[in-house]
């Protein structure tokens, strides 16, 4: 198997014509016959290099603007004849048609084009169909022949004509490549014909590994992370710092949804995919002071997000704090170097703040697809909310309350969420009853429950979490209603004389 196949004859077709005549030039230079198609023939007939044109081995002249000139049997018999087989040879040789040995192509950029925003009909035009057919043909007998789809491959073809040719492993891998290669661009054509964006009845991604990790959720278990979806922390650029691991990555992500789920600037700390902290103010730095003051004991060992660059004034703050991960779009000059004066913590700078409108959840056998939750529903506009009961609010109430809307989005359910003067005091998450989440938040925020208003990600089945947040002292709530006891509650919060407001939209999390 580690033996070289000569390579004695060539077919070379490329769209991307860098390093075509180095390429060119180490074919003729150890003798291989080469032969070509319209431009890339031009460009290698031009520097001196013999080559014969494709139409003219044929007999049949391109025709239709290009779009016919190499789906010809000469071609791709002398692709597919496993030269191995006898009776391939035989049926080829009676044809007077001679085998390839190296096939040498990349594709139309079709997935470039539409990203340029061209039109329809210059998307169909770059949808290449020679190019796959001959490349697969090429893979499937890789037997016999090598086939190099990407000019990144273009260095060990050289390596390998200098040697005497291919191994059978070598060429293995290319096809592989190839397989690849084909399917990656399949999957870009179908996807931009369908136009049922959001749900498809069909879809596919292709993922391609960026790093392995040390290990998953446990040592245990191995890891990797792979990029493929839309844009998000996977393409952030790590500054500074050890390398990042599996839960990092999912409290990065966490932290940085939480973050972005507001205008103002905001920064989120979280620990184990739960908000320890969230608050927002006039500049990071007390956006920042405000957030860890929500639960400095669960902070420790965070994962911090910050909305807007990070100053020199939140980074002197954060460097007195063990924390795992800092993540921001950018940091102002001297930033980086004082968070960087330890040497464990990972800075990741992430200029991806969009958030993408599709997510994704594996099952078994499958896979959820979902709208992803953002703040945009009509219920989260203050406009539309109704007050069941209470007075008129203040100003500064109701801001506290759009506030604490928008960040009990990213707390797990059952979720309660406490704030005062645009900072959460109070976290109850994750527990299996609204009642436990309830007493949760009223304990994290201790003396700061008094006059703080209260967020439930999804409505009360009964009075009694209501309840406990009235015994605690807040002054108001914000919640979805709809269940079935909404007298009930609204008489409990009607009782104590605290305003309470429905949005008719719930952000629960469920995973």
């Amino acid at each position: 198997m580690s033996e070289r196949k000569v390579i004695r004859r060539a077919l070379v077709s490329v769209y991307d014509k860098a390093r075509l005549l180095e390429v060119g030039q180490a074919l003729c230079d150890a003798g291989v016959e080469i032969l070509s198609t319209g431009s890339t023939a031009k460009n290698l007939a031009a520097a001196g290099i013999a080559v014969t044109e494709v139409s003219q081995y044929t007999g049949f002249p391109e025709i239709m603007g290009g779009r016919v000139k190499t789906l010809h049997p000469r071609v791709h018999s002398g692709i597919l004849a496993d030269q191995g087989n006898p009776e391939h040879l035989k049926a080829i040789a009676e044809l007077d048609i001679a085998p390839f040995d190296l096939v040498i192509i990349n594709l139309y950029p079709f997935a470039q084009t539409i990203a340029s925003g061209a039109d329809f009909a210059e998307c169909i035009e770059q949808i290449d169909i020679g190019g796959p057919s001959m490349l697969r043909g090429g893979a499937k007998n890789h037997n016999s022949v090598a086939v190099v789809c990407k000019t990144s491959q273009y260095d060990a073809l050289i390596e390998a004509i200098k040697a005497g040719g291919f191994t059978y492993e070598q060429r293995k891998a290319l096809a592989l490549e190839v397989f690849r290669t084909t399917a990656e661009y399949d999957l870009a054509i179908a996807t931009w014909l369908d136009e049922s964006k959001e749900l498809p009845e069909w879809f596919g991604r292709i993922y391609k590994r960026e790093n392995t990790l040390r290990y998953g959720e446990n040592p245990h278990q191995n890891a990797a992370i792979y990029s493929g979806g839309p844009a998000g922390i996977v393409g952030a650029v790590q500054l500074h710092g050890k390398e990042m691991s599996f839960n990092n990555y999912t409290d990065a992500d966490a932290a940085w949804r939480a973050a972005l789920d507001h205008d103002q600037p905001c920064v989120a700390i979280i620990k184990h995919a739960n908000p320890c902290g969230i608050a927002v103010a006039s500049d990071i730095a007390q956006a920042h002071s405000r957030a860890h003051e929500c639960d400095p004991v669960s902070a420790f060992g965070g994962v911090v997000a910050a909305n807007r660059q990070v100053s020199v004034k939140m980074a002197e703050q954060l460097s007195e704090i063990f924390t795992e991960v800092v993540i921001a779009p950018s940091y102002e000059a001297g930033a980086v170097e004082i968070l960087a004066k330890k040497p464990s913590i990972r800075i990741l700078q992430c200029d991806v703040t969009s958030i993408a409108s599709i997510e994704m959840r594996p099952v078994s056998g499958g896979v959820l697809l979902q709208e992803t939750d953002l703040i945009n529903a009509p219920g989260d506009s203050s406009a539309s909310w109704t007050q069941v009961c209470g007075g008129k609010v203040s100003d500064e109430v109701m801001m506290d309350l759009e506030f604490a809307w928008k960040s009990v989005r990213a707390v797990k359910s059952n979720a309660i969420l406490l704030s005062k003067g645009g900072a959460s005091v109070g976290i109850g998450m994750g527990q299996v009853n609204r009642v436990d989440s309830a007493r949760l938040a009223v304990t994290r925020a201790g003396d700061r429950v008094k006059g703080s208003i209260a967020a439930s990600d999804a409505f009360f089945p009964f009075a009694d979490g209501l309840q406990i947040l009235i015994d605690a002292g807040i002054a108001a709530v914000v919640q979805p209603g709809g269940s079935v006891r909404d007298d009930e509650v609204i008489a409990a919060a009607q009782s104590a004389g605290i305003a309470m407001f429905f949005t008719g939209t719930r952000h629960f999390s469920h995973a």
